[in-house]
């Protein structure tokens, strides 16, 4: 107080200016320091009486030396209401509610007051606290909890009423949870917001259970990792997935502690829907893709068995194999058999590899028992019943019919799971996740949850997560920007080029399923048909879902959904048929295995031929020939010069297996045609329109010179694929015409292999 009044007549004697300035700012300095030490006092001297006051039971508890009370309902009443108190107590780093003999106590750093009517609110306890607008009361609160969050008091402890910021609602804040619950014995450090974890965090159990992510309203909510140890070894199983309302909920990955990891779909913390199972241990490899109910394999799925050598293609009930299914072995055998828990029953068709045909019972080794009908690679057929005595080996008891000299197409290559397996219910998973993402208006945030199967790996993940919002696509802007004929399949394009786009993501889901299916083992003639409608059925549901997102966009804008989109099926299929391509070839390569072996031979042996001799052979007429192309060098003849006639059309088809899309295919069919019909005009020096006539003679040259293998498998993909427009009209002549070449040059290996045959037996 001396100085306060020593600074005071300075002051008043001096003139203004900076010095008088400083007396000034020094004696309101001496007058807070004046002000703080009579408040520390006078909230000692209050403490002190309440520790007097207060029996030994709430001393023994409460007291601690550098606690001090800051209000007492004693002294200034407050009414309260649910949970009725008898006094309540703010220290500078709990409030206090008695009630009777028994107090709870609340760390204000976990406490929120409410602008309205001060609502106290905590975990510690699921009691809320609903107090009157006491407006010292209040202000009082909100300084206490604001001082508590900062760690240190204000100078001087109490200013004026309403000076000093409120607390903020969100805050970080490490807590242990007492209560019954999930939580109970957690430790959470991370963001709060009134009274509940909202906003990252971290939990830990003290039996080594982590968690670590979002959390909204108390609750796991958004992305989360979480640890599980394992009961009777020492390892962990790690959750990586997305949470709703403290569940798991969309695509996550767990890694099992027993070497076993679950890409895909989980609901309500068990795994639902589409997802991949693998077993990567050395004991008993296996995967899984395919559909998941209640935990459990259910519905349509394909499961290898590493070990065996086996796929199984088919449907699923309860973790068993149920109903129809295919069984596929490294060997290239492959059977269609009813199954009942794992078990096969009734009778099935086994397709042998040396295109053996049996259709019958067969036991798991694919043993004949009863009745059943082989048929033989020479076109016999034993129709009887079969029994396999220890060491008497196969016996039959039947009829065998020798009339058919030369076995069926339709058996050798008969095409299994097309009834049994309708491809709108295979992948059904997938599409429906698609659905609901759509459905869900699009939300950015649910995005990964609904469309995350594109990726595959921990660290993608992590990634996705952590670039999510800033790398996002704005792909509902471009759908409304590119919709003209023009712009269309560029958009669809880079769409499904893109790992950002849901298009995208959901390209990359069916790319994973074929090729659980049709790689490796699942290369197999007998699914070529099955894994053909696959595709078009997955560019039929990628035309429905842009159309899908073009209307959300449009909603979005407040636009009507337009009558009539651009475009069709036959837009989408070219774009996606990149990522299939290596599988589905495969596949023709393998149907078409022995016409493309007869045509391989075939050109083997015109290949013998010198370009005259060839044209002659071929019966081309002869002022078509190229000769002035024949050029002679020293010692040449012109009869023996080859690979030079009709050069630059040989060379254009030799690119038809440089691209995978039936129309770039059709496209340089149509421009090798135009080269011959050039060369023509040039050598007879005319424009000239081939006749069909003199267009297959040609075009046989032509094949014969490029020397493309497996022909076959390239023109019936074409023909499968090919737009169906085009049906009717130039490219349908010339794949016909090139279809005709083909078979023409197979025919000619065929006779001359007969023609042997026969001078063998004279």
């Amino acid at each position: 107080m001396q100085y306060i009044l020593l600074l005071t007549k300075l002051n008043e004697v001096l003139k203004e200016g900076s010095e008088k300035d400083v007396v000034t700012s020094a004696i309101k300095e001496y007058m807070k320091l004046e002000s703080f030490v009579s408040q520390v006092l006078d909230e000692a001297c209050f403490t002190k009486s309440l520790w007097k006051s207060l029996s030994y039971k709430f001393t023994d508890m409460l007291c601690v030396p550098e606690r001090r009370l800051l209000e007492d309902s004693k002294n200034l009443p407050i009414s309260a209401s649910t949970n009725r108190s008898d006094r309540v107590l703010l220290f500078d780093d709990v409030l206090v509610l008695i009630q009777g003999n028994s107090f709870q106590s609340f760390d204000l750093k976990l406490v929120w007051v409410d602008e309205n009517s001060i609502t106290l609110s905590s975990l510690v306890s699921p009691a809320f606290l609903f107090l009157c607008p006491q407006a010292v009361w209040q202000w009082k609160l909100n300084q206490a909890v604001r001082q508590a969050l900062n760690g240190k008091r204000d100078f001087p402890l109490w200013g004026k009423t309403g000076e000093g910021t409120e607390p903020p609602s969100c805050r970080f804040f490490t807590y242990v949870f007492k209560l019954e619950g999930k939580f109970k014995s957690a430790s959470y450090e991370g963001e709060w917001h009134w009274g509940k974890p909202h906003g990252k965090g971290t939990l830990k159990w003290r039996d080594g259970r982590n968690h670590v992510g979002d959390f909204k309203e108390g609750l796991e909510h958004g992305f989360g990792i979480c640890l599980v140890p394992r009961r009777s070894e020492d390892r962990y199983d790690c959750y990586k997935c997305h949470w709703y309302k403290g569940k798991m909920r969309g695509y996550g990955i767990c890694e099992y502690g027993n070497d076993m990891v679950y890409k895909g779909y989980f609901k309500d913390d068990v795994r639902q829907g589409f997802g991949i199972l693998e077993n990567c241990s050395a004991e008993h490899s296996f995967k899984y893709t395919g559909q998941w109910e209640n935990d459990k394999k259910n519905g349509y799925g394909v499961w290898e068995d590493k070990d065996r050598g086996e796929r199984y293609i088919g449907t699923w009930l309860d973790d068993h194999k149920h109903g129809q299914g295919i069984v596929v072995t490294q060997s290239g055998v492959c059977y269609q058999r009813t199954f009942h828990a794992d078990k096969m029953v009734g009778s099935g068709i086994l397709l042998l590899e040396d295109d053996y045909v049996y259709e019958g019972n067969f036991t798991e080794d694919l043993t004949f028992v009863g009745k059943g009908k082989l048929s033989f690679a020479n076109g016999f057929i034993l129709e009887g019943t079969f029994t396999n005595k220890s060491g008497q080996g196969l016996q039959t008891h039947g009829i065998l019919n020798t009339s058919n000299e030369q076995l069926d197409d339709r058996i050798t290559k008969a095409q299994l799971g097309l009834e049994d397996f309708p491809v709108e219910k295979r992948w059904k998973g997938i599409y429906d996740q698609f659905l609901e993402f759509i459905h869900s208006g699009c939300k950015e945030e649910t995005e990964e949850s609904f469309m995350g199967f594109h990726i595959q790996t921990s660290k993608e993940l992590r990634k996705s997560q952590e670039y999510l919002f800033c790398q996002r696509y704005e792909y509902c802007m471009l759908l409304l920007q590119q919709r003209s004929p023009f712009s269309l399949p560029s958009y669809l394009e880079k769409a499904l080029k893109s790992s950002l786009h849901p298009l995208g993501k959901l390209l990359k889901a069916l790319t994973i399923a074929f090729q659980a299916t049709y790689s490796g083992i699942g290369a197999n003639k007998h699914l070529l048909t099955m894994a053909q409608e696959e595709i078009k059925y997955y560019a039929k549901k990628i035309w429905e879902f842009y159309q899908g997102l073009l209307r959300l966009a449009l909603e979005q804008k407040g636009q009507l959904p337009a009558k009539h989109v651009e475009g069709d099926v036959s837009t989408v299929l070219p774009l996606i048929l990149p990522c299939f391509y290596p599988e589905l070839f495969m596949l023709y390569m393998l149907y078409h295995e022995r016409e493309d072996d007869l045509y391989c031979q075939g050109i083997m042996d015109l290949s013998l031929f010198p370009d005259i001799k060839l044209l002659e052979f071929l019966d081309v007429q002869k002022h078509l020939w190229p000769l002035k192309d024949l050029t002679l060098t020293t010692n040449q003849r012109r009869s023996l010069i080859k690979d030079k006639c009709f050069l630059s059309a040989t060379e254009c088809l030799q690119k038809l297996i440089t691209t995978v899309d039936p129309r770039e295919k059709l496209v340089i069919l149509q421009k090798t045609y135009e080269e011959i019909e050039s060369t023509v005009s040039r050598v007879v020096e005319k424009d000239y329109k081939l006749p069909m006539d003199d267009l297959l003679p040609l075009l046989m040259y032509v094949v014969s010179r490029a020397k493309i293998q497996h022909l076959g498998a390239e023109i019936h993909l074409i023909r499968d694929l090919m737009d169906p427009t085009n049906q009717g009209g130039l490219y349908d002549f010339l794949l016909t015409a090139l279809e005709s070449c083909y078979e023409h040059i197979q025919r000619m290996r065929l006779h001359q292999r007969e023609n042997c045959h026969v001078t063998h037996s004279s």
